[in-house]
């Protein structure tokens, strides 16, 4: 037993229980597992069973069973049984009964102040006592659910419509209970319930109003009663709250507005340090007038002749967020994401897209559009030419994640994102719910996932903790991007220009040549070199056939594909070699003096074997 744990006696018993359940291979064995860490890493002593329950993984009748061996223990060592309900004392007092030291008188205690109440910036509470603070006092004012939660949402980062995760049932509202057990909230009416401020509820609203503007906080007065009920009389529908660009900049700015400006600089950071300091610029600057003008095909320099593309100048343009339309909150809940950024100021194009779940296109003017039509560069099915940008966004919940992990679908995406060209790849996983048996389990395989996108992959990796975050940065993005891009020129590549080799390598010798332009492809380009079969090359189908093999990654697959370059090259070479080890190992034979993510072991190369040989 550690000597730092607070209860050894009770930590001791689970542990028996725990040792026990394991060796009958007992379900059990998990609950007390849990119970047992728990207890070894409370620093506090307990002065009866039952106060345990505060901690996690300990119930009701876990605390009853330790209160059971308790008097069992103090009866064998003549020992008195402590009483259920004392406060408990400090960690360096005495509390459960311990043969080794003797009883200890519990020191006076101290009368603590009460502290008043300060509720979390951006909370529900925190709306709701703001929303209620711009009433009249004088006049007793109150108003109904529908009004305040309007009139409170603005303040609020989770919704009092709609739970902020589809598998919990409460939404901001859920406050309310708060404030009106600590009587900062009164209600009147029937049938239909309104609610104000009572004198306590106005000192808390005043303190957060005084904080906002910046003044000195007054001191509370002491602790009174409710004000009584309002005479009856209608809400004011003329009543509203600052909006949220007029507030002063002292509660929610510190932390909202940094958060803001770290998100934005991580999604500069994004871009290549030349187009971060050439942001908008071109080499030979042109005058407004023959910028417009200039709608002839040029090449992209003078050492790539063969790579023309079009000029689409600043202005010409605008930026616009593309939401996948299978990205949704629930089945019965199709449209919480697209209104939720719609309030936020972002209207999202809602279409199916072959890879990714968001993107951000260059809306062409309707001025430009012939001129690109001309240039064969290819249009939708509505006239509309969009280019799509350089960013793209793939999102993932924790349990789609661990699922993609389990069926291959992680890896497979990851090339399929390296393959489409675009230079910037954000990975957005978001936080879910998971059982405790299941994040064990899994628990080290999402780091490992995660920890190897960011250093392998180099992909962007940003943790939300719920749905409402990850919408407000896409909203924030989406703000970024319009404010860098719609100062850029954009090169678009002609679709022609991509049959002779795959999309990636063009950009890339493009980005490499001339690393302080932007280049961008249509979005019919890039939906028919995702989405159709036909458009892939040989190489494609058969780094595709080589990781349908459960282990083979997109790494290991072009590996191989280095060494047998065509699917006959690689069944005759199965075909020279005898049955048994010398077949079985052929492929991790091979590749044994590769790097460690590219290696094949001789299981997976046994399991090539024998599907290919």
């Amino acid at each position: 037993m550690p000597e730092d744990c607070a209860n050894p006696l009770l930590a001791e018993w689970l542990k028996e229980w725990m040792d026990d359940a394991k060796e009958r291979s007992s379900k059990a064995y998990t609950i007390y597992k849990k119970a047992y860490q728990s207890m070894k890493a409370c620093p506090l002593r307990f002065d009866h069973p039952s106060e345990a329950q505060q901690l996690n993984g300990l119930g009701p009748k876990l605390c009853d069973r330790l209160t059971d061996k308790l008097k069992d223990f103090c009866d064998q060592n003549g020992l008195p049984m402590p009483e259920k309900g004392r406060k408990r004392r400090r960690t360096s007092d005495a509390a459960l009964p311990d043969p080794a030291r003797p009883d200890q008188e519990s020191p006076a205690r101290r009368v603590r102040k009460s502290q008043p109440y300060v509720p979390k910036l951006r909370s529900g509470a925190y709306a709701l006592i703001l929303a209620l603070g711009t009433l009249d006092r004088e006049t007793n004012q109150a108003i109904p659910k529908n009004d305040l939660m309007a009139l409170a949402q603005p303040h609020c980062d989770s919704s009092f419509y709609a739970p902020s995760d589809p598998t919990k049932f409460h939404t901001a509202w859920k406050s309310m209970q708060t404030l009106e057990n600590k009587e900062l909230v009164c209600t009147k009416g029937h049938p239909t319930k309104k609610y104000y401020l009572s004198d306590e509820g106005w000192e808390v609203a005043v303190r957060m109003k005084a904080t906002i503007e910046g003044r000195p906080l007054q001191p509370p007065s002491p602790k009174g009663k409710k004000r009584a009920a309002p005479r009856e009389r209608s809400p004011s529908r003329d009543v509203s709250l600052e909006p949220a660009t007029s507030r002063p900049a002292s509660i929610r700015q510190p932390q909202a507005s940094q958060r803001t400006a770290s998100e934005s600089l991580r999604i500069v950071d994004l871009l290549s340090d030349d187009e971060q300091n050439g942001r908008g610029s071109e080499p030979e600057l042109l005058d407004p007038v023959s910028r417009r003008s200039r709608t002839e095909v040029q090449p992209v320099s003078a050492h790539v002749s063969s790579e023309d593309t079009i000029f689409l100048p600043s202005g010409s343009f605008e930026v616009k967020m593309v939401l996948d339309m299978r990205e949704v909150r629930t089945t019965t809940d199709r449209d919480y994401i697209s209104a939720e950024l719609k309030k936020l100021g972002v209207v999202p194009v809602i279409r199916s897209l072959p890879l990714g779940d968001v993107l951000w296109v260059a809306h062409v003017n309707s001025g430009y559009v012939e001129t690109l039509k001309a240039a064969n560069v290819g249009d939708d099915e509505e006239g509309n030419v969009e280019i799509v940008l350089e960013h793209i966004l793939e999102r993932k919940r924790l349990d789609d994640l661990i699922g993609s992990i389990k069926d291959g679908r992680f890896h497979e995406q990851k090339f399929r994102l390296h393959k489409s060209g675009i230079k910037n790849v954000t990975y957005l996983v978001e936080e879910y719910s998971l059982s405790a048996e299941r994040s064990d389990k899994y628990g080290e395989a999402l780091e490992s996932a995660i920890a190897s996108m960011q250093v392998v992959n180099t992909f962007f990796v940003k943790q939300t903790s719920k749905l409402d975050d990850t919408i407000r940065y896409l909203a924030r993005m989406t703000n970024t991007l319009k404010s860098l891009y719609e100062k850029q020129d954009i090169h678009v590549i002609p679709s022609r220009k991509f049959e002779d080799e795959a999309v990636a390598l063009t950009l890339d010798r493009l980005r490499r040549t001339a690393p302080g332009k932007t280049y961008g492809m249509t979005f019919s380009a890039f939906g028919a070199m995702c989405d159709k079969s036909e458009s892939m090359t040989l190489r494609d189908v058969y780094l595709k056939m080589l990781m349908c093999t459960r282990g083979v990654t997109g790494d290991k697959a072009i590996e191989i594909q280095k060494i047998w370059p065509t699917p006959r090259a690689l069944a005759e070479a199965f075909e020279a070699r005898q049955n048994g080890p010398e077949k079985d190992n052929m492929i991790s034979d091979r590749l044994g003096n590769t790097i460690p993510r590219k290696k094949v072991a001789k299981a997976l190369s046994a399991k090539i074997a024998e599907i290919w040989g």
